[in-house]
């Protein structure tokens, strides 16, 4: 069952692509009204800016990159990205908004990826809780191997919060990995989503060999800074 979900999972990144960004944007289905999207961008600026306090650093490498919206924050303190994702969708859409040759692109499934290159940072945001439970400890892995020594991860994922979805996806605490997305056409597909608890996410981490922070915003957001020391 795994298998085919992880295959759904990128067929729905790649039907997605064109209206990704109304969820990160809150527009469309994913506005959830002015006070609500003003917490949801208030608590991006929190993660954003301790992301930019890392400081300047010779390479990056962004796994799952999406369309570019924490691509072009890198952009701001990398001096060159290595951009990993399964959808050429996305990757097009990145590639086209924000048009820099600092940017090296690579379609790849994160789930066959074998790290050769070891970067001053990794980063990923929104993808940690698309691994299934089983591949998380190799996935983990894969990452640390990608850290050069002194180097740093940094990753980003959603809390539980029923109003960051779109108004048409109910969201449930059931313990249930598996959930249906819907899409503006009406396509639906079947996806991992695990959300993770801080004690939980710095317990994975240490095990794979990061010392790592990890912080969350009041509603919507979880984050961790770790090294590899």
């Amino acid at each position: 069952m795994t298998d085919n979900i992880l295959e759904q999972q990128i067929e729905y990144y790649r039907a997605r692509a064109n209206e990704y960004d109304e969820w990160f944007y809150r527009k469309g289905r994913y506005d959830r009204g002015t006070q609500n999207n003003q917490h949801w961008f208030n608590e991006v600026a929190v993660i954003k800016n301790t992301l930019h306090q890392i400081g300047v650093v010779d390479d990056i490498l962004e796994l799952a990159c999406g369309t570019g919206i924490w691509t072009q924050e890198l952009l701001n303190i990398g001096k060159k990205i290595t951009a990993i994702d399964a959808s050429e969708e996305v990757i097009k859409i990145n590639r086209s908004k924000l048009n820099s040759p600092s940017v090296e692109y690579h379609l790849t499934n994160l789930f066959t990826w074998e790290p050769d290159t070891e970067y001053n940072l990794v980063f990923f945001a929104f993808w940690l809780s698309h691994v299934p439970p089983k591949l998380l400890n190799l996935f983990l892995t894969k990452v640390y191997q990608s850290v050069r020594l002194g180097g740093q991860v940094f990753i980003i994922d959603s809390r539980f919060e029923p109003t960051s979805t779109a108004k048409n996806h109910i969201l449930k605490d059931d313990g249930n990995i598996y959930k249906s997305r819907k899409l503006n056409d009406g396509q639906e597909f079947q996806i991992v989503k695990i959300f993770y608890q801080p004690d939980e996410l710095q317990d994975k981490l240490k095990q794979v060999g990061f010392h790592a922070e990890v912080n969350v915003t009041d509603n919507y957001f979880i984050y961790a800074h770790g090294a590899k020391v």
